[in-house]
């Protein structure tokens, strides 16, 4: 039973025109994976300068696009910026004691990101990615120190991947010639 129901969830997959960002297709039939990995999104992606960014939070956010984008570190020309920049932090205050002070906080990161080629500054990418964290106001202020910026690095982490995810989209249908670019 367990094997239809997985044969059942992979032909779901192909009939919505899901196809694997990473994988390069070898044949026209429907199962075309064959082990080969396509690396020209990789090393497009490799070819991006990610600009500096602003304030504590934007150097965690460019050290994991860093990470991500160039693992094996800055292309000494590259073919693309990066620029990203924090526009919006909220914090809000929740779960309210007797006296009025709170016992939980949630933050809310936005960034604005644009991807530029960098031989003819043409805008390539524009788009937004928002994050959420909370965490709780302890009487020991090094603690919530400590929850403050982990759920700050937490963000950083899933806006970058955020970022990553998009560009790779964009490489990949700028690639294949599927679907329209410039909603990513």
């Amino acid at each position: 039973m367990r094997k239809y129901q997985v044969l059942l969830l992979f032909l779901l997959l192909s009939g919505c025109g899901f196809q694997p960002l990473y994988v390069e297709k070898k044949h026209d039939n429907v199962w075309y994976f064959s082990g080969d990995f396509d690396t020209s999104i990789s090393q497009e992606m490799s070819q991006v300068k990610v600009e500096p960014i602003e304030e504590r939070f934007g150097q965690i956010v460019r050290n994991e696009l860093l990470d991500s984008l160039t693992p094996r570190g800055v292309p000494a020309r590259p073919k693309y910026r990066l620029y990203v920049e924090l526009t919006d932090k909220q914090i809000v205050q929740q779960a309210l004691r007797n006296d009025i002070t709170a016992t939980r906080e949630q933050v809310k990161y936005q960034v604005d990101y644009v991807l530029y080629d960098a031989q003819s500054d043409e805008e390539l990418v524009q788009g937004n990615s928002i994050a959420y964290s909370s965490y709780d106001i302890m009487s020991n202020p090094y603690s919530t120190t400590i929850a403050e910026k982990k759920g700050e690095k937490d963000c950083a982490q899933i806006i970058a991947n955020d970022i990553a995810l998009r560009l790779g989209a964009y490489f990949h249908s700028r690639k294949t010639g599927l679907g329209d670019s410039s909603a990513i």
